[in-house]
C-alpha cells in the first residue's frame, strides 16, 4: 500500500472515531501521528489498518444495494 492510500484510509476513518472502542481510538491515533511524522507503518499496523477501514466502512455488493433499494421502493 502506497502512503498516499494510506494516507487516504486515516483522513476516512477521522470521521468515524467517535464509533470506536478505546483500544480502537489508541491505536489509532498512533497510526495518526505515525502518519503525521510521515513514517511508513509496519505490516501489523497496516493490516490493523485496514481492518478498521472494512469494519467501519464495508464494502457492499450491487446486489446487496439493489435489494435494500427494492425493499425500500415497496415499502416492505
Amino acid at each position: 500500500m502506497t502512503s498516499v492510500e494510506q494516507r487516504k484510509m486515516i483522513q476516512k476513518l477521522k470521521s468515524v472515531v467517535m464509533k470506536m472502542s478505546a483500544d480502537e481510538r489508541r491505536a489509532f491515533e498512533m497510526m495518526v501521528k505515525r502518519d503525521r511524522d510521515d513514517e511508513e507503518l509496519d505490516s501489523l499496523t497496516m493490516t490493523k489498518l485496514k481492518q478498521l477501514h472494512v469494519k467501519f466502512f464495508p464494502k457492499h455488493s450491487k446486489q446487496d444495494l439493489e435489494d435494500a433499494w427494492n425493499k425500500l421502493k415497496d415499502g416492505k
